[in-house]
């Protein structure tokens, strides 16, 4: 491909990669999951501002808490599989959810083969904030 002067080269676009729910840590972002929704629970309804739901999402390797807000919520149903771009770990009271905000993307996906391993959940282990 020859450059004009003057000229940039776009960049190539680079494929996602795709991390398991057991490879997620505090504070850390950018994540491309590939999840089914085991449970979804609403927290606040339509009475107030924003509905939120808090699901039980997860692969093979373990599951946590994914914090659904308005048109997400009837996204992640019960039983459907998801794909989860840009999404990052929030904490709430010392425990790890998993969220996308507005950077992020949830595309709902042909089901998975996979059952969410609920037996390691992220979102029940407690991190302590220590300064270093």
């Amino acid at each position: 491909m020859e450059q004009h002067q003057g000229q940039r080269a776009k960049p190539a676009k680079l494929k996602p990669v795709f991390k398991k729910v057991c490879e997620l840590k505090p504070g850390t972002s950018g994540h491309n999951l590939v999840v089914k929704v085991d449970k979804s629970t609403i927290v606040r309804q339509k009475d107030r501002p924003g509905r939120i739901s808090e699901c039980l999402i997860g692969d093979e390797t373990a599951s946590i808490v994914f914090t659904a807000r308005n048109e997400q919520v009837d996204l992640l149903k019960s039983g459907v599989t998801v794909i989860l771009r840009n999404a990052k770990i929030d904490m709430f009271n010392g425990c790890m959810r998993l969220a996308v905000n507005k950077w992020g993307r949830i595309e709902v996906t042909k089901p998975a083969e996979f059952e969410v391993n609920k037996d390691n959940n992220l979102s029940l282990v407690e991190y302590e904030l220590v300064d270093v």
